[in-house]
């Protein structure tokens, strides 16, 4: 018999194995076959060398998430390693894959970064034989998010449910302000500043269009933009490659504010003062230009902190080093809007009189100013998190993590899978054809649910899961990448194999996960 692993207990990833060893077929046996890895380093084997089968520990982190099993993994099984990205939206979750979003707000917009969440893409099987077939995997659900306005670019856009009550309040504070300026109104006035709410939200989508439009040019897949309570997100999936490209993508967004509101201020010279279309187009140049001017701000999440980031990245020829000093003065600018927004408020250097400290007012600019400080500050410590998140994901390789697999034929018993795997120094089962063409995997979980006492009678083929092309994983994916193929199709194990198809070994989700954690806890 071939098998896939060598002789001794297992080892661990750092550790270099033995090639896999080639024996002679015993009698009454099936005929298996397994690959030989080219490379020195062996698939290791982690947890107790007793069998394959057990519960695998696994660490919570707040930082990637993970996605939902698949209906038929069955409720027990784990889901894949986690998720890395950035996503520049007000109130980020940390967790996700490359993404790097960017976001446009009211007047007060903001970028953030969010560890996130991508549009899962199935992974082709290497070359070679790949057996039997499977069921096809599941393509991921939309990433959802609201109502679903359209799809510019293909890239899909939602409206969130928080932007309906920004829209109330905008025409609210702004119905008050048509009071002032048309009396003659009346309660039209309202309508005038539902199509003022909207009017602006869709130059906030212009803003973020043009950060897309721009991610798509250089090649940067883009999962959604969103409009939401403090404006907008386009959530771009990966990272920029070069320190010009990163500039570029943050600069386009305030570049294209600028441009509306010199239209908009080109067309408030062709109407009367004082009449509707004159406000209207009156205060969308104004907003306009109030968004621009406060995504330059030099710190992240914001586009002017993501141009301060490529600027010091050119610089040191340190991503990192940019994030580290465009986070730093994000977290500056965030205690800046804290303290003097509410006193530039009252004391009339916004262009408005000043005002006695006291009453409503003081309270609702203190609370305006403490939710923009509380996304500023989010945002900046968000982008640390990815940029760490980013420096030790080439630290996850799926050949380091891979573990021996003993390969078996449908019809052998449990019990004698698992001796010839504890023989082998093996943690992995792979079902093989009487060709030695992987058909599926052993769950590690199902085999926990069988007694000691009923191994003997149990086929090993009622225990596993039937590849999937989204199942093969090639023995050189690491990183970014072979998160990006374990999200494609969520499982608890995968077949590693070589560019020849050969097989090299299982990989747990549970190992990866594992591994995340540990290069997250080391210092960068």
């Amino acid at each position: 018999m071939d098998e896939s692993g060598g002789s001794g207990q297992p080892r661990s990833g750092t550790d270099d194995a033995d090639e896999f060893r080639t024996g002679q077929p015993r009698p009454g046996d099936p005929a298996t076959t397994t690959a030989r890895p080219p490379s020195d380093q062996q698939p290791h084997d982690a947890g107790t060398p007793t069998e394959p089968a057990g519960t695998t520990e696994t660490a919570e982190t707040t930082g990637p998430a993970h996605p939902e099993p698949t209906d038929d993994q069955g409720s027990e099984e784990r889901t894949p390693a986690p998720r890395t990205g950035t996503s520049h939206h007000p109130a980020p979750t940390p967790a996700d894959t490359g993404t790097d979003s960017h976001t446009t707000g009211q007047p007060h917009a903001t970028h953030e970064t969010e560890a996130h969440r991508s549009e899962a893409h199935t992974t082709p099987a290497p070359g070679g034989k790949k057996g039997r077939k499977g069921p096809a995997p599941k393509r991921p659900k939309e990433p959802g998010g609201g109502l679903l306005m359209g799809r510019p670019f293909g890239v899909p856009v939602y409206v969130a449910p928080s932007w309906f009550l920004v829209a109330a309040l905008i025409t609210w504070v702004f119905g008050g302000q048509l009071d002032r300026v048309l009396p003659e109104l009346g309660m039209a006035r309202y309508l005038v500043s539902l199509f003022f709410a909207v009017a602006f939200y869709a130059s906030v989508l212009v803003h973020e269009l043009a950060h897309t439009v721009a991610a798509l040019r250089f090649k940067l897949p883009v999962r959604r933009i969103q409009l939401q309570f403090f404006g907008g997100v386009s959530e771009i999936e990966k990272e920029s490659e070069t320190p010009g490209r990163e500039f570029v993508l943050a600069f386009v967004g305030p570049l294209l504010s600028l441009i509306l509101g010199g239209l908009f201020y080109l067309a408030l010279q062709t109407v009367e003062p004082g009449t509707v279309p004159g406000v209207l187009l009156g205060g969308l140049m104004i907003s306009n230009l109030i968004v621009a001017a406060f995504n330059l701000l030099p710190g992240l999440p914001l586009d002017g902190g993501r141009m301060l980031r490529a600027v010091v990245w050119k610089i040191t020829g340190k991503p990192m080093s940019g994030t580290i000093a465009a986070a730093w003065v994000g977290r500056a600018l965030a205690i800046s809007v804290l303290i003097g927004l509410p006193l530039l408020t009252h004391s009339g250097g916004l262009g408005t009189d000043a005002q006695d400290i006291g009453g409503m007012d003081t309270v609702m600019d203190a609370l305006l100013a403490a939710i923009l400080a509380g996304i500023i500050w989010t945002g900046a410590g968000n982008s640390l998190r990815v940029a760490r998140l980013r420096e030790h994901l080439p630290e996850l390789r799926a050949r380091a993590l891979t573990r021996r697999a003993v390969p078996v034929e449908t019809h052998t018993p449990l019990s004698e899978a698992l001796r010839r795997a504890n023989e082998a120094g093996a943690r992995a089962l792979v079902v093989v054809d009487a060709d030695g063409d992987p058909l599926s995997l052993v769950r590690e979980a199902a085999i926990v649910g069988v007694p000691e006492h009923r191994r003997p009678w149990v086929a090993v083929s009622g225990l596993a899961q039937d590849l999937t092309d989204g199942m093969r994983v090639s023995a050189e994916l690491a990183g970014e990448d072979l998160l990006e193929a374990l999200r494609a199709t969520p499982a608890t194990e995968y077949l590693v194999v070589e560019d020849s198809g050969e097989i090299y070994g299982v990989l747990s989700a549970a190992d990866v996960e594992k591994a995340f954690v540990k290069a997250m806890a080391r210092p960068s």
